[in-house]
């Protein structure tokens, strides 16, 4: 077995005067073809047959097939001048003579997972432009390699290669402002701890230009705020950009809605600041809630206004861009996982379906201080549609009974939810009339959401 300290990681050029060779017309061939055709080099594919994905790959023009077995004649007459080559039939002991042959040659040669006759060993890849990282485990595990690339997917955002590009550009004129290495240093992890990758990472780069610009000449720029949707309460499904958010900002304003091992996610030495809005109890009212985002982000600060399922479903975020525009204070929104369909879905319910539901409705369930509910029923009281009330569970009872009156039968459909897809959830399925004493009966508490609906019957409990 290979000794783990022989193995040394480079980047190596292949511009389109560099030529590859390919031993193999199969899936593995196929395999290592497509990573090479992801840089400029052209490929020189050596098989007697290919597979139809290398015949596709044949009509881009840099794919070159030699129709022969790769005899040592064949290796002699292509190998030479060839910057690497990939042993990668799936016939192991051919393999090794192709790499046998390749390092006579002093060629870097890879035996596709054998790294005994190999002189380099392709890492496990995440690329995002001109951005690559690498993962080996010296040949050891190449599975695990692939796992650690997988997380590393998730953690890298799809922009970053916009980022290095700015970066990039921005270098020489960089150098003309700051001389110093040390102060160019500075300036650029300033602009990366700061707003201005989050601006290039969106692509805008007339605002990365100005902050740069900005942190240059030791302006301090205006911070900003984002709207950001933490989805329904499992941290699983936070969208990246939202996780990335967390993980930026100077400080977060948040509400009652959010479990805290969502807010064990935001970066742990941003300030926090609780907002919540409860039944009869607002931490802070919205238009405080206003006032403190400007505030912030006029300080320079990058805020971060969490809201629990998306920002512009019932959680008021149409209200706070009108007063962040109106202040000229810059801003971002990040969608999230609806509680309807976060909820639903969890639940096993489906909030459309052919058969019975062909529209979806979203309603807000908030009752007056008397207990009553003034809703659009005519609307809201008909089949051939799933209703989806958020914060209906102060005025179940009141909800079902007017749905009653006005046409749907007391045996309709309806479920409630509570801390839907989060460990403890809780679901009750039933009918509008007896779904409110249940409610009562099992002790449900908020958050809670309420779905009325044929689709009820489709349940499916996963196993």
């Amino acid at each position: 077995m290979d000794s783990q300290d022989i193995w040394f990681p480079v980047v190596l050029r292949l511009d389109d005067s560099a030529r590859v060779v390919v031993v193999g017309g199969g899936t593995i061939a196929t395999n290592k073809t497509g990573l090479l055709l992801a840089t400029k080099a052209q490929v020189t594919v050596i098989s007697p047959a290919l597979c139809p994905e290398l015949q596709r790959a044949l009509m881009g023009g840099r794919v070159t097939h030699i129709a022969a077995v790769a005899s040592r004649d064949i290796l002699a007459a292509h190998l030479p001048g060839c910057r690497l080559v990939y042993a990668a039939t799936d016939d192991r002991n051919a393999n090794r003579q192709v790499a046998e042959i390749a390092r006579e040659m002093n060629i870097p040669v890879c035996a596709v997972d054998d790294p005994a006759p190999s002189s380099f060993i392709t890492p496990a890849i995440v690329r995002r432009g001109p951005v690559m990282v690498a993962i080996s485990t010296s040949g050891a595990a190449p599975v695990l390699a692939r796992r650690i690339r997988e997380r590393i997917e998730t953690l890298l955002p799809a922009g970053v290669g916009r980022l290095a590009r700015f970066m990039q550009a921005a270098r020489e004129k960089m150098a003309q402002h700051h001389p110093s290495p040390d102060t160019r240093r500075r300036v650029w992890e300033n602009f990366l701890d700061g707003k201005g990758a989050e601006q290039a990472l969106a692509g805008d780069e007339i605002a990365a230009t100005t902050t740069l610009e900005g942190l240059a000449t030791g302006e301090n720029g205006s911070g900003e705020v984002w709207l950001v949707g933490a989805g329904p309460g499992d941290p699983d499904l936070l969208t990246l950009k939202a996780l990335r958010l967390m993980q930026n900002a100077d400080s977060v304003l948040y509400d009652h809605l959010l479990p805290a091992d969502i807010l064990d996610r935001v970066r742990r030495d941003a300030e926090r600041i609780f907002v919540g809005k409860q039944k009869s109890d607002h931490a802070l009212p919205q238009p405080g809630i206003n006032d403190e985002l400007i505030r912030r982000a006029k300080a320079g600060e990058r805020v971060l206004r969490l809201k629990g399922g998306d920002p512009f479903i019932f959680g008021r975020g149409g209200e706070e861009i009108e007063a962040l525009m109106e202040a000229g204070v810059p801003f971002r929104v990040v969608p999230g996982i609806s509680a309807a369909n976060g909820c639903a879905a969890s639940a096993g319910i489906p909030l459309t379906h052919r058969d019975c539901a062909q529209s979806c409705l979203f309603l807000t369930g908030h009752a007056r201080a008397d207990g009553t509910l003034d809703l659009p029923w005519h609307t809201i009281a008909q089949r051939g549609q799933t209703v989806v009330i958020y914060m209906g569970l102060g005025g179940i009872s009141c909800l079902c009974e007017r749905l009653i009156e006005h046409g749907l039968p007391p045996s309709w459909p309806a479920a409630l939810i509570e801390k839907g897809t989060q460990p403890d959830q809780r679901v009750i399925t039933a009918d509008l009339e007896s779904l409110p004493r249940l409610a009562v009966e099992q002790g449900f508490r908020s958050p809670a959401l309420i779905i009325v609906g044929e689709v009820v019957r489709h349940r499916v409990v996963s196993v």
